[in-house]
């Protein structure tokens, strides 16, 4: 179902400064960006990830001068994309449009031919509740009929994500993992595949992120059971959470971040930064996340130091939970 590979997750890298005002004549990054910047998505277009990407990137290139293109480089559960940025000249002109895939694939993927430790944390774009659906015609009036009906069935019931180390695959081993019941996992090629099973009743359930599925639980395509975080997501507030439903150990957010290469001068992040931070002071944007089920990043991780350190942080969480989910799917 998926391989792992068992390793120390390497040290926390040294967090990224930010530094102040205009870059200095002559220093690194002094005139950038000089082109349009490459903004890779390790997901197929239509996905949370892609939505997201797509809804900052004219925000993001108003404010650095140049266009930001969004290219969808998916598969491999975001390592393609990220191998793709790992690869890049750190120059700023190429960064990632990450999520927590960047925290699982040092887990996942077995043999990497990238160091995917080797990024530059640029800031948390934004945070999403997860959502246990359900096909429309699923026999679950509930979350806990829900969970009887997979203790009961197991593998007979097929559970889709938008491919190995995806967010929605974690959010789907989470949920095995707090039921106690191994399902039939089953891969996509991203989101949108999942949902259009989903709708079309093929597939029996999927765990996702509400950016991929507020509206479609709105309209009454897919069922919904249960949020993920302590708090109802104001996209769709009858929605329980988990801990409301009975299963609190299903405790889960993804989350959406911009990486550079590794090595890239601190000046040009610094500046790549700054327009994170103006795109999240940007109401029409921030708006629209919130219409779609998002939670715009605030604080801390708002900064390079910051998300550097909740990256490796998630990195150290999710390694555990990855190979007990393993065990349990064996």
């Amino acid at each position: 179902m998926f391989r792992t590979f068992r390793r120390s997750v390497l040290a926390a890298a040294l967090a990224v400064g930010t530094t102040g005002g205009a870059f200095a004549q002559g220093s690194p990054g002094a005139d950038f960006p000089t082109r349009p910047i490459s903004m890779i998505v390790g997901f197929a277009p239509g996905g949370p990830a892609d939505v997201i990407a797509r809804l900052i990137a004219p925000a993001l290139g108003a404010d650095l001068g140049q266009p930001v293109v969004v290219e969808n480089a998916s598969g491999a559960g975001g390592a393609i994309g990220q191998a793709r940025v790992a690869a890049a000249r750190p120059d700023g002109q190429t960064i990632l449009f990450g999520s927590l895939a960047q925290a699982t694939i040092p887990t996942l993927i077995r043999n990497p031919s990238f160091n995917p430790l080797a990024l530059e944390a640029i800031g948390m774009v934004n945070e999403v509740p997860m959502s246990i659906i359900a096909r429309p015609t699923f026999p679950a009036a509930n979350l806990a009929e829900l969970v009887a009906i997979v203790r009961r069935d197991g593998r007979a019931l097929n559970l889709g994500n938008a491919g190995v180390g995806s967010t929605s695959h974690l959010c789907s081993l989470l949920l095995v993992s707090a039921i106690g019941t191994p399902v039939t996992l089953v891969p996509y090629r991203g989101n949108a595949l999942v949902m259009n099973d989903l709708m079309g009743g093929t597939l029996d359930m999927g765990c996702d992120q509400t950016t991929n599925n507020a509206e479609q639980i709105r309209a009454g395509s897919i069922r919904a059971y249960a949020i993920s975080t302590p708090a109802r997501a104001s996209a769709l507030p009858d929605v329980p959470t988990t801990a409301e439903a009975g299963l609190p150990a299903m405790s889960m957010s993804g989350w959406n971040m911009l990486f550079a290469p590794g090595g890239t001068p601190a000046p040009v992040v610094a500046r790549l930064n700054r327009a994170l931070l103006a795109v999240l002071r940007d109401e029409a944007v921030t708006r629209r996340m919130v219409e779609l089920g998002s939670l715009p990043a605030n604080g801390e991780r708002t900064t390079p130091a910051g998300a550097q350190a909740f990256w490796q942080a998630e990195i150290a969480r999710w390694k555990p939970l990855i190979e007990a989910a393993e065990r349990l799917a064996n």
